[in-house]
């Protein structure tokens, strides 16, 4: 590892251009977030345009906040504290660009293919399978730069930051690439290989731990590094740092199947999400309490400087946050919690308070150090931490209310033991006000970011010309991996100095390091996924299961594009209440075709699962043509363009020779006669529309397809 003299001049131009990245979209994908709370409150926000409904906009408001913005500044502090933490410049400049041009090229096709509604309909995970390939193929551009800039290092020992930079690096590849496996039906419309409990399954082992390793883990080495930077401090305890690094790693990946309870995935598995998920307390508030105490003797610079309130609150909400989540993991807080808006409170004081908090302070930090200038104003400065951290509180307090308020009415009886609140539309009207109170919290949030670019482009202004940073490298006298290996076992020394004498041999060896993290992070997952998928599903006996056909499965491709799941669920849990309001339980045989799953996260209308048969086709088509006309008080937009966009006779055949491929019963002559059938059953649903309430010539519009749909939900595995 010993190097000559040289100087080394680091690559600030890449670091500069993720840092823009991530303010301009920051500030796109928070806006959206702003246009669907509000929404929320106001359904005449939807304006009725099919690229600005909700369940389009969604979709794109997450993407863009988790991958656009959060993903930008994961970026950002990689550039920069890896080239200083390893003493060399980033191992290639052109794979960096290819990083930064192909990451903003994948953006802006979500940004369109989004609102256009193309979506896997997947959390987290909509994007169509050309955009899916893009991702890998950056993604491994990024991974070969980080880890061969880690060969040709200057410094031998891995700062603690870089061990989480790894970390999610190998999770979030593996991660992308075993829930995007699907078939192709045309450019942009996939089927995944998985479905129904197995799809549920490996989608939530994904989007919790995406959660993990894209919005935590990457944070928590910028925590490492940046804080102690700004503070001017050592990191309180290098043991907790190797002991909350490998415990998290390892524990994380396993708690996905609490997104679960109550389903149709085994009970085992629902029960090791829960073990796994309380066990993650311990590592994650050791990581909390280590970014904490690394400010013991500074707390005076907290008071001057808005870099540390930044970092202080930002860590402070990781704390919460990561109290909360294992706490909503016990299953007895998850029946209440689970389909509300707790959840949406939950992950927000993640995303606005950790990863938003911490990605301001490192910006704040990063502005005088790549333009060589300093802050315009610290009183702006302290502004936006203001205005940010009551637009935090509000969002908080108003989406905890309304959520707590949304499961106890649901689950409320009389005294004999029928609901107290039959309506599902009753809980609507009681948490209208907390989206209010939402909104206006985003509103101020929103204000702050824009304080904060207000802030950013008069320091930059003002900056003189930008020369790249360069360091004189002076030959390196460091003992040789081999002597510290021999040293464990040629003298007696406590399990302390062993632990810490251990792990800086790992450290030497980057792919032992990197070996030994791939497989903390694989174990998890294969013993969750492997027998899941091994397992058939049974049906019971005297049940028979039939694919859908070319109409309902075209009429599922329209719930999918708009994106129905983010606010109905199809699952009626195995709990008194729901069956009393929803119908017998579901089973997981009744998903065994379903490609992907439909289960929902969030009920902000009812369940679907049993809807079929429940109103006439007449009702339904009411319904999407002006929501409130059933429902008064609904929060449902309108999806008029259903009623008059014409149905895609020339397509079906080509999505179920896709389903054909992942595994569902069609027949060859079912495709080859695909296109007949479904226009005879579209004509079928369009007589009964006339005949019900006089409803003419829409035999070839794509309402039809999906009252076939809904009419089919939970009616077929009962014949």
């Amino acid at each position: 590892m010993n190097r000559s003299n040289d100087t080394v001049f680091y690559d600030d131009k890449i670091v500069r251009a993720f840092l823009w990245a991530t303010m301009i979209w920051g500030l796109i994908g928070m806006v959206v977030g702003l246009l669907i709370a509000a929404q929320l409150y106001y359904p005449a926000l939807n304006f009725g345009i099919p690229i600005l409904s909700f369940g389009r906009l969604r979709a794109l408001h997450t993407n863009a906040v988790i991958f656009a913005f959060a993903g930008n500044a994961i970026f950002t502090a990689v550039y920069y504290s890896t080239q200083r933490l390893l003493r060399t410049r980033m191992f290639s400049d052109f794979m960096g660009w290819f990083h930064f041009w192909g990451w903003q090229l994948i953006i802006l096709a979500a940004a369109l293919t989004l609102p256009l509604g193309f979506s896997q309909s997947k959390e987290y995970a909509e994007l169509e399978w050309p955009i899916d390939i893009a991702i890998a193929i950056v993604w491994v551009v990024f991974a070969v730069n980080f880890i061969m800039t880690m060969k040709i290092r200057r410094e031998r020992h891995l700062y603690v930051a870089l061990w989480f930079y790894l970390a999610s690096i190998i999770a979030i590849a593996m991660l992308h690439i075993v829930n995007n496996i699907s078939i192709p039906a045309s450019w942009l419309v996939s089927y995944p290989v998985y479905a129904g409990a197995q799809d549920a399954l490996v989608q939530w082992w994904y989007g919790h731990n995406a959660v993990g390793f894209f919005l935590t883990t990457p944070f928590l080495g910028l925590m490492y590094y940046f804080l102690p930077k700004a503070a001017n401090r050592p990191v309180f305890s290098y043991r907790l740092s190797i002991i909350h690094f490998w415990s998290l790693v390892f524990i994380y990946i396993w708690a996905g199947p609490h997104h679960l309870y109550y389903s149709a995935l085994p009970e085992w598995l629902q029960s090791v999400g829960m073990v796994f998920s309380i066990m993650l307390w311990a590592p994650s508030w050791g990581g909390m309490l280590n970014g904490l105490y690394t400010l013991r003797g500074a707390w005076h610079k907290v008071r001057e400087e808005p870099i540390l309130k930044f970092f202080v609150l930002g860590v402070t909400a990781y704390g919460m946050s990561t109290f909360e989540g294992p706490l909503l993991s016990i299953k007895a807080v998850n029946k209440l919690s689970h389909f509300t808006d707790w959840t949406v409170a939950h992950v927000h004081v993640g995303a606005l308070g950790w990863v938003g908090f911490m990605t301001f302070g490192m910006i704040y930090y990063l502005i005088p150090k790549l333009w060589k200038t300093t802050l315009y104003s610290k009183t702006l400065a302290n502004a936006h931490f203001g205005m940010a951290t009551i637009g935090i509180i509000l969002y908080a307090v108003s989406m905890w209310a309304s959520g707590i308020t949304q499961g106890l009415m649901w689950f409320a009886t009389k005294a004999d033991g029928t609901l107290l609140y039959p309506d599902f539309m009753e809980t609507v009207i009681a948490i209208k006000p907390a989206f209010a109170i939402r909104a206006i919290g985003g509103v101020l949030y929103i204000a702050g970011l824009l304080v904060m670019f207000y802030n950013m482009f008069k320091s930059i202004h003002r900056a003189a010309i930008v020369e790249p940073e360069q360091l004189t490298i002076a030959r390196l006298n460091e003992i040789p991996v081999e002597s510290e290996v021999q040293s464990l076992v040629s003298e007696p020394i406590s399990f302390k100095i062993f632990l810490k004498r251990l792990h800086t041999a790992i450290e030497g060896w980057p792919l032992v390091f990197t070996a030994l993290s791939a497989a903390a992070l694989m174990v998890g997952g294969m013993v969750q996924i492997i027998p899941m998928i091994l397992t058939e599903v049974k049906v019971p006996r005297g049940v028979s299961v039939q694919p859908y056909t070319p109409l309902e499965l075209a009429g599922r491709g329209i719930y999918l594009r708009e994106g129905c799941y983010n606010c109905h669920s199809q699952q009626v849990r195995p709990i008194v209440e729901e069956t009393a309001r929803y119908g017998p339980i579901s089973r997981a045989h009744e998903y065994m075709y379903d490609h992907p799953f439909q289960w929902g996260s969030k009920r902000t209308g009812p369940d679907l699962h049993r809807v079929g048969g429940k109103y006439p086709d007449l009702w339904h088509f009411r319904h999407m043509q002006d929501p409130r006309t059933t429902s008064p008080e609904s929060i449902m937009p309108t999806y008029g363009w259903l009623l008059t966009s014409s149905l895609d006779f020339n397509s079906i055949s080509a999505q179920m020779k896709a389903m054909q491929r992942v595994g569902v019963p069609y027949k060859t002559s079912d495709i080859h006669d695909s296109k007949e059938k479904m226009k005879a059953q579209a004509v079928e649903v369009a007589e009964r529309l006339k005949e019900q309430g006089g409803i003419e010539n829409v035999a070839d519009k794509e309402i039809v397809a999906l009252i076939a749909y809904l009419q089919r939900l939970g009616r077929e595995a009962s014949k």
